[in-house]
């Protein structure tokens, strides 16, 4: 067959590419190698929240009391049924991304995709066949899988990434979290949530160590109260998998090592790119570091090459490579999108409390020359947090002090990953501190902490 866009991968920035094309009168294809929408709707962003909903209620069940609710027993984990209900949840949505494409009409090819030089994609079909596809335009969205240290092989039983974690035959007793990130902190606090009980061990001084330091401070706060042990600054040597359990060898701050015991081990120390295999040196895609080189519209050195999401610069984030995917097919039909702008994306971490954040950290603003402002407000002083008996953290807002411009955001509690939106919009249309405050919030909302912490930064805070 031959196309005007044939796209590799179904993954969000795949898939969404791949519809945005439809709409723009693009004959399209998209080849999958084993389940439409990717890591993110079958193995990461969306089976990981059904589980983080699930540690969420029994939580809410065993602390009932706290709202004036008596439950006759404790609340009891069915860990069988709480991995099935994730997985229910992730083959809905894949179901909806095949539906998609039909309505679409997109043409859905199930096999191992390989560029064959310029204009060119073999498949290997999931039957073992071999077909050719042709396009004007190919774009590569290959994505990433876990990433795997020299000193922490993954056997899938005892050393595991995200993909086993989340189908665990049974709950572990005890679990070590190597790495702090989003998908190490979200593992950590389901699995304490559920009674595993939990170790995080990051090699930095802070755990999320790319948010804001406040925000990381508080986090390992709120963790260690929920009884997680937290280890920074801390280093895993080597893991001792021959017995029963593991025996992970830590060097702790002050140069000993400790060697702690486990059932099981999750690595969760980043994602590597899938480049491997795909044809790039053949149709002779630079890369550099593993990571495709591209233009501010993601089309590489070769003339109908692109490339979008974890396999290029930029956040490893499924709303971006949504975004990369749809700027990208836009250019390509003849449109004028702007680029996007990797310094107004925002991040979210979706244990309890939640982070979420977007911009300049109160730090980077300071070493990038800016005088600045900062607000802060607890939503200790909220009164839609105190109703709900969620008190822990705040919003830290920043501006340039010169001109009010709204330089970065960063939160920790209830429900703010619902709320950084607002802050991401402001940025984007210019919004100064002082519009934030003017701009009336509903009250009672956990949203109005961004008008009182804003205020905060001008001297004018009213609930603080």
């Amino acid at each position: 067959m031959n196309y005007d866009l044939i796209v590799i991968g179904s993954g969000p920035g795949g898939y969404v590419a791949a519809i945005r094309a439809s709409q723009l009168g693009l004959k399209t294809a998209i080849i999958e190698k084993e389940s439409l929408g990717g890591i993110c709707l079958n193995w990461g962003c969306i089976p990981t929240k059904a589980l983080l909903k699930s540690a969420q209620v029994f939580e809410y069940v065993n602390h009932a009391a706290d709202y004036g609710i008596r439950i006759p027993t404790a609340g009891i984990v069915d860990f069988d049924s709480v991995i099935r209900r994730s997985r229910g949840v992730a083959d809905g949505m894949s179901k909806g991304v095949q539906f998609l494409m039909k309505k679409n009409k997109i043409d859905v090819i199930m096999g191992f995709g390989k560029l064959k030089g310029k204009g060119a994609v073999t498949v290997k079909l999931n039957d073992g066949t071999d077909v050719e596809h042709t396009a004007k335009h190919i774009i590569v969205a290959t994505g990433g899988r876990s990433r795997e240290l020299p000193n922490l092989k993954q056997d899938g039983k005892k050393v595991i990434g995200y993909r086993q974690a989340m189908v665990l035959p049974e709950k572990p007793e005890s679990m070590i979290v190597v790495g702090s990130g989003a998908i190490g902190i979200e593992f950590a606090y389901f699995y304490n949530s559920i009674g595993t009980k939990v170790t995080v061990v990051e090699f930095l001084d802070n755990v999320v160590p790319l948010e804001d330091e406040d925000v990381s401070k508080q986090l390992a706060r709120s963790l260690k109260k929920q009884g997680i042990n937290i280890m920074t600054s801390s280093v895993v040597e080597s893991v001792d998998t021959s017995g029963p359990g593991c025996k992970v060898s830590v060097k702790a701050p002050n140069g000993d090592i400790l060697v702690l015991e486990c059932e099981v081990v999750l690595s969760a120390v980043g994602i590597s790119t899938n480049l491997e295999g795909i044809g790039l040196e053949e149709a002779g895609v630079k890369t550099d570091k593993g990571k495709v080189l591209v233009d501010d519209y993601y089309k590489t050195n070769v003339d109908g090459i692109y490339a979008i999401g974890d396999i290029v610069k930029g956040q490893a984030l499924a709303h971006v490579a949504s975004a990369e995917g749809i700027t990208c097919v836009e250019k390509i039909a003849g449109h004028h999108p702007e680029p996007i702008n990797y310094n107004n994306i925002p991040g979210c971490t979706y244990c309890s409390p939640e982070v979420a954040s977007v911009g300049y950290t109160e730090k980077a603003a300071k070493e990038a020359g800016y005088e600045i402002k900062v607000g802060k407000f607890p939503f200790s002083a909220s009164g839609k947090a105190s109703a709900a008996g969620a008190k822990d953290g705040f919003v830290k807002v920043i501006f340039d002090a010169k001109y009010g411009e709204f330089l970065g955001a960063h939160m920790i509690g209830m429900n703010v990953t619902e709320m950084i939106a607002e802050v991401v919009t402001a940025r984007k249309l210019e919004a100064t501190g002082m519009e934030i405050i003017k701009s009336i919030h509903p009250h009672p909302t956990m949203s109005e902490a961004v008008m009182e912490a804003a205020a905060d930064a001008y001297g004018e805070v009213i609930h603080l």
